[in-house]
Order: C-alpha cells, then structure tokens, then sequence
C-alpha cells in the first residue's frame, strides 16, 4: 500500500509517520514536506518530496502519487503564527487543492482514495462571535472536504479532531518534533490529572489515523462520530485507539 503524509515534521505528522513506518503492508510512504524530514532517513519505503508550493501539483509530481490509496493531511500551523490570510490559505486551500489534484489523476485510480484531514477540538460548523479563528476555518475546511467527497465517490474524506495532543509517553519521536514551548510542558500533566478526556496520546492517535488511511473510506459508526460517519472528534478518536 502505498499512502502519502504531510506535515512530517510536526508532533501530529511525526506521531503517524512512526506508525507508517511500523505497518508492514504499507509499501511505501510519499512525504510531502518543504524541507528534510529527519524521521524518514534510513527508511527504504519512506520517500521525501520537496514541494515548496502546496497549491499546486505539476504532473510529474501526480505521476509519482498515481498509484497512492490514501493520505494523512497533517500539515498546518498555529493561528498565533502567521496572519488571517495566511491561515485560512494554508488551513483551508491547501487540502482542498490536493484533493482536487488527486481527483484529477490519469487515468483514474481503481480504488477509492482515503484523506484524512487532521482537524482539531474546537472546529465547529456554527460559529459564534466567541469561536476562534482556527475553530471557524477548520469548520469550513471540514465541510468543504465532506462537500467535494459528496461529489467525487472515489475520494473518500475522514475529518479528525484531536484533543490536547500528548506526547509524553512516546519517547521514540521525541528527536524528531519541535520542543514545546514552556506552558504546554506545564499544562500536560494538569490536564492528565483533571481532564483526561481531553487528551490525545499521540502512539494511539498515529495509529488511529494511520489505519483509517489505509481503509477504503467507509462511513463510521458509533454515537460519538458525527457528519454521516465522517467527523471523528477526541472522543471517538481515543475509543477506536482504546482509551
């Protein structure tokens, strides 16, 4: 099986490219990354792919991803760290481009092609004045995706919504990902010992995302997994990896 992965150098990225890596009927692994991804070296069936502009696929580029069955989307960027513009361009155009990309493919894939986007707690698709601006474009970019699946059967779209992403426990990426800043070093602990169910262990959260990848992308069930089977938020996340 051969799945395509961005946002590698990421804690959420770094936690599913560790689980890729591990699944023994996954071939091969594109990674789509403005710059080298450390975690990939030495791995025969992980490929990084320098691409600079992620709104645009050139048909060498699709020629290499012809035959992938699925994609987790985990490249993004804090709302504190670039402008509105910015934000919204790489939260919501970014996906959605690479989706369009995918569909166009020639000739047209087999299987059906699974996307997972990463989402995250506090997208909504009822904004009020009070919700953030993360939470109001990733709301948009999830019903844009769920819209454009409607439309193309063979793209299938899962949108997942992790929790307070905690890493603690999974010291085999710590040399790969960013160093949190001092208060989410802080906070970790006292969300764990006042609200576990907001936390999103990342061995369990790269698992999850990695075998909703691989999966043909059908419907999910359970009463904690909403948009017609397609929107998975923290607590269907943390049921399907057993927490």
């Amino acid at each position: 099986m051969h799945l395509v992965l961005t946002g590698a150098t990421g804690l959420v990225g770094a936690s599913v490219l560790y689980s890729m890596l591990a699944q023994e009927s996954i071939s091969r692994i594109s990674i789509l990354s403005r710059r080298p991804v450390k975690m990939a070296e030495g791995h025969e069936k992980a490929r990084v792919i320098i691409h600079s502009d992620f709104k645009k696929y050139d048909q060498a580029l699709l020629d290499e991803l012809q035959d992938a069955q699925g994609c987790v989307w985990a490249l993004g960027v804090s709302q504190n760290a670039v402008g509105k513009e910015e934000y919204a361009e790489i939260t919501h155009d970014y996906p959605l481009a690479f989706a369009r990309a995918m569909s166009a493919r020639q000739p047209p894939p087999a299987t059906p092609f699974t996307f997972l986007y990463v989402s995250g707690e506090g997208a909504t698709q009822a904004p009020s004045m009070l919700t953030p601006l993360f939470g109001r474009v990733k709301g948009q970019t999830e019903t844009a995706l769920l819209e454009y699946g409607k439309h193309h059967a063979m793209f299938r779209v899962y949108n997942v919504r992790p929790g307070f992403v905690d890493c603690t426990n999974h010291a085999e990426i710590h040399p790969f990902i960013p160093k949190q800043v001092w208060y989410l070093r802080t906070l970790t602990p006292l969300i764990n010992a006042l609200c576990t169910n907001m936390m999103t262990p990342t061995r369990g959260m790269g698992r999850v995302m990695t075998e909703l990848a691989m999966s043909r992308g059908e419907p999910l069930a359970g009463n904690d997994v909403s948009m017609e089977g397609r929107l998975v938020p923290n607590a269907a996340l943390r049921r399907i990896a057993g927490l």
